[in-house]
């Protein structure tokens, strides 16, 4: 992490904090800063895990398409946490890893398919105040996906803002969970407006 947060970390205290400890640890070899500045409002913390533990299991939309929304999401808000947590993530889930560190700059980068890119200017469009979000854009990605896998799709995007858009405010960073399991590092954003 190369900034300091805005809300300082709480300690970590408890029953439940030492399982919290001990989950981050197996899952993620460390416990984020998130998780302490999220600890001064333990039921803040918790329903967004739980909300975020279930939309992982929603299956009706493709994982990768889900995973570079989100990634998208946050490298348009400039959320460095959520970038980096979902670039190591999208490595656990064995997605695309090329595809993956381009997302940042995708407008430049040739990896993505048409279909990727339609899915990273909804995420975009959806992400900007106010939304820019076109008829057209829904309708080509209802053709393709069809609609619970443009409702999940939707949804996901919005969690994705939901989970964003905070870290930024406190100014929570990332962690460092790509490069602590060598990943190579995320191409870096084009320049706004591209």
């Amino acid at each position: 992490m190369t900034g300091t947060t805005r809300i300082p970390a709480a300690e970590i205290t408890g029953l439940k904090g030492a399982m919290i400890k001990r989950f981050a640890r197996k899952a993620l070899g460390t416990v984020p800063t998130s998780i302490g500045v999220y600890w001064h409002h333990q039921k803040v913390l918790m329903d967004m895990a739980g909300f975020g533990g279930k939309l992982k299991k929603w299956d009706r939309c493709d994982e990768q398409l889900k995973s570079f929304a989100h990634m998208a999401v946050a490298s348009r808000v400039g959320c460095t946490w959520c970038l980096d947590f979902n670039y190591f993530e999208a490595h656990n889930l064995d997605l695309d890893m090329t595809k993956a560190r381009e997302v940042p700059r995708w407008r430049d980068a040739d990896v993505f398919t048409t279909l990727e890119r339609e899915v990273l200017a909804y995420a975009e469009a959806m992400t900007e105040t106010e939304p820019t979000v076109t008829d057209e854009m829904v309708a080509s990605l209802r053709s393709q996906l069809g609609d619970a896998a443009l409702l999940e799709l939707t949804a996901v995007i919005g969690f994705a803002n939901f989970t964003t858009r905070p870290n930024v405010a406190l100014g929570i960073e990332s962690d460092g969970f790509a490069a602590a399991c060598g990943l190579k590092p995320l191409a870096e954003r084009a320049t706004v407006g591209s």
